[in-house]
């Protein structure tokens, strides 16, 4: 599809171009009116109506105006919105990240580039005006959150030891002028080089927070890349062509060279303070816990910048979208390469778990083992990822939860197919421990962690056919549904009958006589096999004894 968008503003400009951009112009108020607003296209529209947004004329509740603007969604507004990020089509999506994880392209270094276009240091903040307060940052959970918060911030730190450069997406509560939060967690990325630091001795840990850029960045920021691989190589794999970055102004990190926004700073590796509440992923409110907190020296931007927000919250949204995507290309590209499962065929997450906790593995099992192969690798992937982890056959549509149930309700003995396994770790989950819990309970709860639930609901052994019109009268009454000018469909597999390995050439001849109205061919033939009940339950007691 032709060379990858420049920047951020490029990207936003072929959106309006395809119809998926929704300007808004009027007044927005930032506290109360600008996420609501893009909450209703999650909550009202169907996915294929969803937009980005851009909110030019913001404000806040005091009626401060602000020079940035606010774009949404631009990312995980849908799956095509996703595609068109990435430079391609939604069929293409998996197929690009696979090559992207099997060949990155490192990124390269340049001198200079539009997001130093204007530097402000930590000494000439204004504690009222200045700093961070000058950024439109939207509140997201008006009337619940206690703060505005970073939502799409793209964390830039590097292993102390290494010196290999991980992205990731991590909350940032506004405390100050020159502080935010950071949500972190032990076993992401970001913790293991604060970890790290702390065991070096190093009293803060440099970082950078990336607030709009090329887009492929975001997507590594948030997908589950295996440690101590260079997220800006796969954003270059994704992109066909290396992330250029220039260096920072205060802290030894790179950012991207066309990025709107960067702050620069250090974290704290031992001292953390309260955050929150904020509305998380999972549809519930993250309660106040202990946090890291990360002190700004430095803040770049380009004029006028454009600053990005990810909506998340209540699922379905944007980042269950982005990370619906995103996971579901990278556990796939493990289970099928890393774990050699030929068998795979897709991997799915569901966006009601926040695109977290509910996996689903398609696969088309070549000997019993494969199944649990897969479900074991899985669960062992990251430990905060996957609480409902299902295998099913091929024929069942992995992003369908009505195909999975029907796979869960006839295709498993619960005594037989399913197995519990612990030493788990919460993400924000509500039900590992009760409100007011410590964040070491709450993460971790004693003695053996939060759990998994590994079910293979593929076909123990050959089935029955599926009772469903055979599918080629399925297609032709779609024919005569379409020649009656009837609604649009949108067929959910199964939508027309197969076999399943127990059905005889016999079944298929008597199937055939019926449409031909010969099926009285079939009664004569099972009248020669009446039995006397009395024969049957002789047989019944003899049997028993």
């Amino acid at each position: 599809m032709g060379k990858y968008h420049a920047d951020l503003r490029e990207y936003i400009a072929m959106l309006e171009r395809e119809g998926k951009l929704n300007r808004v112009t009027r007044a927005i108020n930032k506290d109360t009116e600008l996420m609501p607003i893009v909450r209703w296209q999650y909550k009202g529209l169907t996915e294929s109506e969803r937009k980005a947004w851009l909110f030019e004329n913001v404000v806040d509740s005091t009626g401060k105006k602000y020079d940035s603007s606010v774009a949404v969604a631009l990312l995980g507004g849908s799956r095509e919105i996703y595609a068109m990020a990435l430079n391609t089509t939604p069929d293409k999506i998996d197929e690009q990240w696979n090559k992207a994880l099997l060949n990155p392209i490192p990124p390269v270094i340049v001198e200079s580039g539009p997001v130093h276009e204007e530097v402000k240091y930590v000494e000439n903040f204004n504690q009222e005006n200045g700093g961070l307060y000058e950024l439109p940052i939207p509140i997201s959970t008006p009337g619940f959150d206690c703060a505005p918060y970073l939502t799409s911030p793209y964390w830039v730190t590097k292993d102390p030891e290494t010196g290999i450069t991980n992205i990731g997406t991590y909350r940032g509560m506004i405390k100050a002028a020159d502080r935010t939060g950071i949500m972190t967690h032990q076993a992401q990325h970001i913790g293991i080089h604060l970890q790290k630091a702390k065991a070096m001795g190093m009293k803060t840990l440099p970082a950078a927070v990336v607030l709009g850029c090329v887009p492929v960045v975001g997507m590594c920021s948030v997908a589950k890349i295996p440690y101590g691989v260079d997220e800006y190589a796969v954003a270059g794999g994704l992109a066909g062509e290396p992330i250029p970055l220039v260096k920072c102004k205060t802290v030894d990190i790179e950012v991207p060279a066309t990025s709107e926004i960067v702050l620069e700073g250090e974290i704290p590796v031992d001292i953390l303070e309260q955050e929150a509440p904020f509305g998380e992923y999972t549809g519930y409110m993250g309660p106040r816990a202990l946090n890291h907190f990360f002190n700004v020296k430095c803040i770049t931007n380009r004029r006028k910048a454009v600053y990005q927000a990810f909506i998340s919250q209540c699922p379905p949204s944007e980042s269950s979208k982005i990370r619906q995507i995103s996971y579901e290309a990278v556990m796939y590209k493990f289970l099928k390469y890393d774990c050699n499962i030929p068998s795979i065929l897709k991997v799915a997450f569901h966006e009601s778990s926040g695109s977290w906790e509910y996996m689903v593995i398609q696969m088309k099992k070549t000997n019993p083992s494969q199944p649990w192969q897969a479900l074991n690798a899985a669960v062992a992937l990251d430990p905060t990822i996957g609480k409902f982890i299902i295998a099913v056959d091929e024929d069942i549509d992995p992003l369908d939860p009505d195909s999975v149930n029907w796979a869960l309700s006839f295709r498993v003995q619960p005594h037989l197919d399913c197995r519990i396994t612990t030493g788990k770790s919460s993400m924000l989950d509500p039900s590992s421990a009760p409100p007011g819990a410590s964040t070491n309970e709450d993460r971790f709860p004693a003695p053996v962690g939060t759990s998994a639930i590994l079910i293979d609901a593929t076909r123990p052994f050959a089935f029955p056919a599926v009772s469903l019109p055979a599918k080629e009268y399925m297609e032709h009454a779609k024919n005569i549904w379409e020649e009656l000018g009837l609604p649009k469909l949108t067929p959910k597999a199964p939508w027309h009958g197969y076999t399943l390995g127990y059905w005889s050439k016999e079944n298929e001849e008597e199937a055939r006589l019926a449409v031909q109205g010969k099926h009285y061919l079939t009664g004569n033939k099972l009248a020669s096999t009446r039995v006397q009940m009395q024969d049957l339950e002789t047989k019944a007691l003899s049997d028993g004894k």
